[in-house]
């Protein structure tokens, strides 16, 4: 007899997406050795992905429901708080391609850990439009909750998670996000979660002129961004770790409380910044995104 399959609930959230929407969908809908179960949310399409929505929905094969524009962020966040009850979850972007293995290569990973919020994220291998393999850089995260208030290294479209870390991040809807994936990868580390990244590419991270948010950009481009988020007044860390303060600081181990207090407190106070600086318990991955985290220290403008 077969073994019985794990069951789980993939999140996509569309927005004109009609392009390569097919695709992505054909790819999830025939992931192996897992019972999947597509729900997607159309943020306010004005084109025919719609159409494309209802076609796979007449045919049994996904949910859908419409809403007004919230961006990706929230769309996904509504996705996550208006979802059947699930085992295990997935988040889904409407234009890459799935590998066969990349549900159940999550599960694998986390699914001895159930009775604790846990979370999978892997390597993307980044693609040009027509799904031929790019240059893409290696990440090699710490998956620690300093480096989540620094450095956004997990992709919400590599993520299965389970249902325990699920109800935590539900447990509040925040006024204010950067991305859902940061949002989501910070409540997991603060919540001292078992943690998963997987060096091993399981999706096709296609990179076209429509991306939301990709790695497409110039040497020059990418630099140029880095350095205006240095010097511009969005300082949108700091704000973003204000949100998970107010959502979950009450659930936060002590050591969580201890590095989002002093980050916070930093804002305000040469000598915690001079302290923040120093702290290697913040220490990301990314050389780079580490070296403009200290000078934005600095500067007081994280």
């Amino acid at each position: 007899m077969e073994p019985m399959k794990e069951k789980v609930l993939v999140l996509m959230s569309t927005y004109n997406g009609e392009q390569y929407l097919q695709q992505q969908i054909d790819s999830i809908i025939t992931q192996k050795n897992v019972d999947v179960e597509l729900l997607v949310r159309d943020d306010g399409s004005t084109d025919k992905t719609i159409d494309i929505l209802k076609d796979y929905q007449q045919k049994g094969l996904l949910s859908y429901y419409a809403g007004e524009n919230l961006k990706p962020q929230l769309s996904f966040l509504h996705l996550l708080r208006h979802a059947p009850e699930c085992k295990y979850y997935a988040f889904a972007d409407q234009d890459d391609v799935w590998l066969e293995d990349k549900l159940s290569s999550g599960i694998e990973a986390i699914c001895s850990h159930d009775s604790q919020p846990a979370i999978y994220a892997c390597q993307t291998q980044m693609t040009n439009q027509s799904l031929e393999k790019i240059p893409t850089p290696l990440l090699h995260p710490c998956c620690t909750f300093g480096e989540s208030l620094v450095y956004a290294y997990a992709s919400g479209c590599t993520m299965v998670f389970n249902n325990a870390l699920r109800t935590i991040i539900t447990s509040y809807q925040p006024s204010f996000i950067d991305m859902h994936d940061w949002w989501i990868i910070s409540i997991a580390t603060a919540m001292k979660a078992h943690i998963v990244f997987d060096h091993h590419a399981h999706i096709l991270y296609r990179q076209h002129s429509r991306n939301v948010k990709g790695l497409n950009d110039t040497k020059f481009k990418e630099w140029k961004q880095r350095i205006q988020r240095l010097l511009n007044k969005q300082q949108i860390r700091y704000h973003s770790a204000l949100e998970l303060y107010k959502g979950y600081y009450t659930l936060f181990p002590q050591e969580s409380k201890d590095l989002i207090d002093l980050f916070i407190q930093s804002k305000k106070s040469f000598k915690h910044r001079l302290r923040l600086l120093m702290d290697s318990r913040y220490k990301c991955g990314d050389q780079k995104t580490w070296v403009l985290f200290k000078l934005s220290v600095l500067l007081n403008t994280y």
